[in-house]
């Protein structure tokens, strides 16, 4: 009898205890708070990994965006799945999409982190497939064609695209993501990955009254993978829909090629060091006051003030890395210049910093700028001059007192060239 009365006294316990375990763990849920609001508290620019990927889960597109929610303005760095590396997470010199098939979004997520030296906290994927029904959910995506396609595939699909500005539904994003053209650059190629993400952002800020209606958006979320549970994805989702698409300027990894057990892999310049202060700058460009780095490219007219072959097109590559718009290269109207002059022909004191900032020059110019009524003929074609001389190493200018801890970290000259700086001879 005594036996029988502690068993019951016993299960008793264990159930009082079971409903407090799951009392607690209810509280706890409720109370958990949102995971993008939690991360905005810490930290002003969201970040965010986004890979679309092919029925092989191999990645066909894979962008870094950066978004300050304050501003609305963001950034897209692109991820060219030829970046080569040791990687320590597969063990081998390989491209980085390799991670991404074999090891799986979290691994690769967190090489991306090392490349960039940033944390990213979300992720977004989508296959090709439930890419396409996004887009029909959207009502279709606004790109542009240059010229219209009619090309056969490997396989023997054909592709047919109208030209010009278009909304293409989800069968055609697929062809206009997937077409080669017989002459077509593989810049051309990515140039038109990226026009598919700028257009999915800005559908998905044209839709947002409809995508993140309560009703209608556990629909569109089955589309997605991410990190966070779906409240977190419809807050992320809902925070980048914001996002002003019209001034994305995306940016790639540049870098030397080398032939790599028969892999063409490409190498980011300076040991993956410029890749790193190029986020940097646009990180800090999205928080400015005033936003003026993020209102346009800028122009930039590069001049070699040197004789040293090639400078100013190796110099017109490391700043095209940083966002920047290159009217042409040239020599100066001498050779001798020794130190590197930035020319502000805009007059934005700001941008101009920003500039001789990412190159460590501090010797910046103020021409005078007139004012707008007295004529078009006054508009500049450049904002910037920028007059490379003999204190320019190809990364940073040598000479400043200011930069004197950075200029002991950089590179020197004979390692720029074992480090993947470009080396071309002309001007």
């Amino acid at each position: 009898m005594r036996r029988a009365q502690a068993n019951k006294s016993v299960i008793f316990l264990g159930l009082i205890v079971l409903i407090l375990v799951v009392m607690v763990t209810i509280i706890a849920f409720s109370l958990r708070t949102d995971p993008v609001e939690e991360t905005l508290q810490d930290e002003s620019v969201m970040k965010v990994l986004i890979v679309l990927h092919d029925e092989e889960g191999e990645s066909i597109l894979t962008d870094v965006l950066l978004y300050y929610p304050v501003s609305k303005k963001g950034a897209l760095f692109d991820i060219l799945g030829n970046t080569g590396s040791i990687y320590e997470s597969l063990g081998r010199v390989d491209r980085i999409d390799a991670i991404y098939k074999e090891k799986g979004i979290d691994v690769y997520k967190k090489e991306i982190e090392k490349l960039l030296a940033v944390d990213i906290p979300f992720t977004l994927e989508f296959d090709a497939e439930g890419f396409g029904e996004i887009t029909d959910i959207l009502g279709g995506m606004k790109v542009f064609v240059p010229t219209p396609v009619d090309e056969v595939s490997p396989n023997g699909e054909r592709w047919l695209l109208p030209g010009g500005a278009v909304t293409l539904d989800g069968d055609k994003i697929d062809t206009y993501i997937n077409y080669i053209l017989p002459d077509e650059l593989e810049s051309d190629r990515e140039e038109r990955k990226q026009n598919v993400l700028i257009a999915f952002l800005s559908a998905l800020g044209e839709n947002r009254n409809v995508i993140f209606n309560k009703k209608n958006f556990p629909v569109f979320a089955k589309k997605f993978k991410s990190n966070i549970g779906d409240k977190g994805l419809y807050s992320l989702l809902e925070q980048i829909s914001y996002v002003d698409s019209q001034r994305l300027n995306p940016q790639i990894i540049t870098g030397s090629t080398r032939m790599v057990d028969g892999k063409k892999l490409l190498f980011p310049y300076y040991d993956g060091q410029l890749i790193k202060d190029v986020v940097k700058q646009t990180m800090n460009s999205l928080i400015s006051e005033d936003g003026t780095m993020q209102n346009r490219v800028y122009v930039i007219n590069v001049l070699n003030g040197t004789s040293k072959q090639g400078l100013a097109r190796n110099t017109a590559s490391l700043l095209k890395s940083a966002g920047y718009e290159i009217l042409g290269v040239g020599n100066a109207d001498k050779n001798d210049y020794e130190d590197t002059a930035i020319i502000n022909h805009i007059g934005n004191k700001e941008v101009a910093k920003a500039l001789g900032d990412f190159i460590h020059c501090e010797n910046i110019i103020e021409e005078e700028v007139k004012p707008e009524s007295e004529g078009l003929d006054n508009v500049a074609d450049v904002d910037f001059t920028l007059i490379v001389g003999a204190d320019f190493d190809g990364r940073y200018v040598r000479s400043s007192k200011k930069f004197d801890r950075q200029e002991k970290q950089a590179p020197s000259d004979s390692q720029e060239e074992q480090n993947g700086a470009p080396v071309e001879n002309k001007e």
